[in-house]
């Protein structure tokens, strides 16, 4: 989904719940890895890896100018012989600290995960959790923002939302919704200028 497909359902949204929701998550995810310079590690479970969620918050790091956006995705299945940012393993979490964030995004629980994640909360390492709500994730999370089954918006929908509201600098009160429509002029005049000149 583009910025402008997340332009138009944040304007279906306006006076929906879901706005001010996803955009309260994502400047908390955007605060916790600005404070602390990085550190951003996404995952999921063995049958539901957030790809798309991380390639979102790579584009949102880019264009916001800021690169603590840019996640490290963990794998449940990942091998040696993956490429590097595929090759990132469960491990990982046991290894993370103070400093860093943890960011589970997945339709399920899964117990194994569970476990790292409280170790990980136990170690110092700050706890996001994206996915069904009223479960033990939940209670783990320092922020968790409930998307439950059977709800207007999809996790896949909530999550293109979450990752454009954390590349925004400022959460916008309801009243300006022109900065989002400055930023998106701006990409697209950067976009389509001309390459600089090498001289």
């Amino acid at each position: 989904m583009d910025a402008v497909r997340v332009a138009l359902l944040r304007e279906v949204l306006a006076g929906t719940e879901w706005l001010g929701a996803t955009r309260r998550f994502g400047a908390v995810l955007r605060g916790a890895v600005v404070a602390h310079g990085g550190g951003l590690l996404l995952v999921g479970t063995a049958e539901y890896e957030p790809w798309h969620l991380a390639a979102h918050l790579v584009d949102e790091a880019a264009w916001s100018g800021t690169p603590e956006l840019a996640p490290t995705l963990v794998r449940h299945g990942a091998r040696p012989s993956d490429p590097a940012h595929l090759a990132v393993g469960l491990g990982r979490i046991e290894a993370a600290r103070r400093g860093e964030t943890l960011l589970v995004a997945s339709p399920g629980e899964d117990a194994p995960l569970l476990e790292r994640v409280s170790d990980a909360r136990r170690a110092g390492v700050t706890v996001l959790a994206l996915g069904p709500g009223g479960r033990e994730l939940t209670a783990l999370a320092h922020e968790a923002l409930a998307v439950p089954d059977g709800s207007e918006l999809d996790l896949d929908t909530v999550q293109h939302l979450v990752s454009a509201a954390a590349g925004e600098h400022v959460v916008p009160s309801p009243r300006s919704r022109r900065r989002f429509r400055d930023r998106l002029s701006r990409l697209a005049d950067s976009l389509t200028a001309p390459p600089p000149s090498p001289w």
